[in-house]
């Protein structure tokens, strides 16, 4: 027999498994729900790829769409001149996904990437090791680093633009322009107080990123940024240097803690220097201290000295209780008003109102100030800006110290008189002194350039007539026989005055001084203004004259001769008066302290409270 006629001969159904008998429904059963499973999995498809697709493109979109943020250029910041005082320059920050960071990463590249970044690789596993989505590895690198790191081209190891501010005159005008933070958000001076200003609007860019952070389609319209605007200042970077250079000299000569020096043009009120001194380099802030950040010239307040007669004068002067001619009895050097022992450096004698200012007599300007009522001079010190923060939108100003002068004893309005009682920033004196170099206007004082085709005014504090003859006696300062020889300006008439106040320190007086100098220049009708102060000078003089006096010199010299003010004396130093009253003479020349017809003082005591032996 053929095989094949052997396989047809083979009966299936006579095996016993294979002769079992389904019911047929449950054979249409089967069927049906697989016909159902086919209809489901239809319906579902349908559902996704129509009705429902919004709902499933959102949910993908939530874990691959991603808002990219496109920063703005942070406007510059110039001086007056437009020369450049703060930048941005584009950097870039490299940042990493961790989880697709390989875990074998060779340790060749992680060292070459270290070196590079200037981090060890124990930093830098640790970085790459986190538990996140997204970490920054390194902030502000160089571009030229930044493309050395992308062709190391490590897997989940990318980069983004951004900024990073430069500084280009450095410690210079460190403490005006102050800094910004890794996120480019200012954190000092005009950086901080202009934020909002600066900063302009970052742009949006939204886009589908896969798995690996790479983007694959963009999804709306880019919002582009909108960048910061510039900030004009009224500094000129010229006389910046000059006054910076001269106060650190200063202050490293006499062996200060500190000093701070301003320079105002007195038409506009522009600042066109502030400068302070230890200062600090803010595009290397790595040793930076809370200390160097202090911009003293308007943080630090103090008792301003003898810097404030010539304010006790101009009030006395312009409520006729004195004249220049006015001769006011000193004595021998001491004086007690209400039990208080009030002090000059030596017997001066009789000494005319300008006398007082240039032998700088506290019982001579004792004595005026009790010509006036405590209100009027409170008044006075209110309406030149003492106690009271300068609103100059800088932030940090000090506001200083004003007793309300209801609460003013006698011996108080004689200290006050002479710079004791009340204190003040540097600032705000070279504010009040433009009182008296623009004939009695106080200027609106700011670090911004104004338009100069309007006119800059400014309330009327003292008449014309008075801040005149004020002037004349602050040139007599500088002048052989005044207290500030050493701050006479070769080839210019110029005219201050000195301040040596004793520091309050705890509940007294300590023997550590603050010398001081504000003088303007050139007389008779000055340009600008300069305030120079030195904190706790312990080598050689501790006076302001001697100390400031020769800072406020040089400054104001190479200032005029930067703004193209020619010379207007002879470079020999004259005498401009006597600081004595002369003996009354017939027929005889009269100077500033002329005898006929002078009146004199006599001022009674009755208390007592002692401010200290001062100057």
């Amino acid at each position: 027999m053929k095989p094949s006629q052997k396989r047809q001969n083979v009966k299936f159904a006579s095996s016993p498994v294979l002769s079992v008998h389904l019911p047929m429904w449950r054979s249409k059963l089967v069927v049906f729900l697989l016909f159902m499973a086919f209809v489901a999995l239809a319906a579902r498809a349908f559902w996704i790829q129509g009705p429902g697709n919004g709902f499933y493109q959102k949910q993908g979109e939530s874990r691959y769409q991603r808002t990219i943020e496109l920063p703005a250029t942070r406007g510059k910041i110039l001086d007056r001149n437009g020369l450049v005082l703060a930048t941005s320059l584009p950097v870039r920050a490299i940042w990493a996904i961790p989880d697709a960071v390989p875990d074998d990463l060779g340790a060749d590249k992680v060292n070459r990437l270290g070196t590079l970044l200037g981090m060890t690789q124990k930093e830098l596993r640790a970085k790459l090791s986190e538990d996140k989505g997204f970490v920054y590895v390194k902030r502000q690198v160089p571009t030229d680093i930044a493309d050395k790191v992308a062709a190391l081209d490590i897997p989940g190891v990318y980069q983004r633009n951004e900024y990073k501010r430069f500084y280009p005159e450095g410690e210079i005008t460190a403490h005006l322009i102050g800094f910004t933070n890794v996120e480019d958000e200012g954190q000092e001076g005009v950086e901080l107080g202009d934020q909002k200003l600066l900063s302009g609007t970052s742009g949006v860019r939204r886009v589908i990123k896969d798995r690996l952070g790479h983007i694959v389609e963009d999804v709306a319209e880019q919002l582009p940024p909108h960048n910061g605007t510039d900030v004009d200042l009224s500094i000129d970077s010229k006389i910046q240097y000059i006054a910076y250079a001269n106060l650190k000299s200063a202050v490293e000569k006499f062996k200060a803690k500190a000093g701070a020096a301003m320079v105002v043009d007195v038409r506009t009120g522009e600042v066109l220097a502030l400068v302070n001194y230890p200062t600090y380099n803010p595009n290397d802030r790595s040793h930076l201290t809370g200390e160097q950040l202090r911009n003293r010239i308007l943080t630090d307040v103090f008792e301003p000295g003898s810097i404030m007669k010539p304010f006790t004068v101009s009030l006395a002067l312009d409520l006729h209780r004195v004249t220049p001619n006015t001769l006011v009895e000193t004595g021998g050097g001491r004086f007690v008003l209400d039990g208080a022992p009030i002090t000059d450096d030596a017997g001066f004698g009789t000494l005319t109102v300008g006398g007082v200012i240039q032998k700088s007599s506290n019982i001579g300007a004792t004595k005026i100030a009790m010509t006036m009522k405590p209100e009027e001079m409170w008044n006075m010190y209110t309406s030149i800006g003492l106690g009271q923060a300068p609103k100059v939108g800088f932030p940090g100003a000090a506001a200083g110290r004003l007793r309300p002068w209801k609460n003013w004893r006698r011996i108080e309005q004689a200290t006050m008189s002479y710079g004791y009682g009340l204190s003040a920033s540097l600032f705000q004196l070279a504010r009040a002194y433009t009182a008296i170099a623009h004939d009695g206007e106080l200027m609106p004082v700011t670090i911004f350039k104004t338009d100069t085709a309007q006119p800059v005014t400014g309330p009327q504090i003292f008449a014309p007539s008075t801040a005149r003859q004020v002037r004349a006696m602050l040139e007599t300062v500088v002048a052989p026989g005044g207290t500030s020889p050493d701050a006479a300006v070769p080839g210019y008439r110029v005219g201050g005055k000195s301040g040596t106040a004793y520091k309050h320190e705890g509940h007294g007086y300590t023997r550590k001084y603050r010398a001081s100098f504000v003088g303007m220049a050139p007389m008779p009708n000055p340009r600008i203004v300069v305030a120079v102060s030195v904190d706790e000078p312990t080598a050689g003089s501790h006076f302001g004259g001697q100390v400031s006096g020769p800072v406020f010199s040089t400054i104001a010299g190479d200032a005029l001769r930067a703004l193209n003010v020619p010379p207007n004396m002879p470079v020999k130093q004259l005498v401009v008066s006597d600081d004595t009253a002369p003996a009354p003479a017939a027929g005889g020349p009269q100077k500033l302290a002329a005898g006929a017809g002078a009146k004199h003082m006599i001022v009674s005591s009755t208390t007592r409270n002692s401010p200290g032996v001062i100057r």
